[in-house]
């Protein structure tokens, strides 16, 4: 089985579940319906950001942001690899960006 985020990268159901027993992933719901997921690497200094989804419908309501910043609280630093449509989400989340090839690698301390 497949598992594929929002912006349609491709992970493992077993990278997930390894996520999900590290207690690396942090997930968004509302009335016991998940609307929303962040999927989270540690690093020996904080952490990565390797997927972050919200349901289509529930986009535009901070549900984002709350699981960056639950992240950020876990985690410091929190990088994430993004392509150009999203900067302006990470920037606004007090990212530092910086181009890498055709994507972006941003950073909070």
């Amino acid at each position: 089985m497949r598992v594929l985020d929002g912006a349609m990268l491709e992970i493992s159901a077993s990278v997930v579940e390894d996520r999900i027993d590290a207690g690396t992933v942090l997930v968004a719901d509302d009335d016991n319906r998940i609307v929303g997921a962040l999927v989270a690497m540690p690093r020996e200094e904080g952490a990565h950001v390797e997927a972050i989804a919200v349901r289509r419908r529930r986009r535009g309501r901070g549900i984002g942001s709350r699981l960056v910043a639950a992240a950020a609280d876990r985690w410091t630093p929190l990088t994430a690899d993004f392509d150009p449509p999203v900067k302006p989400f990470y920037e606004k989340l007090g990212f530092d960006c910086e181009r890498r090839g055709d994507r972006y690698r941003g950073v909070l301390h």
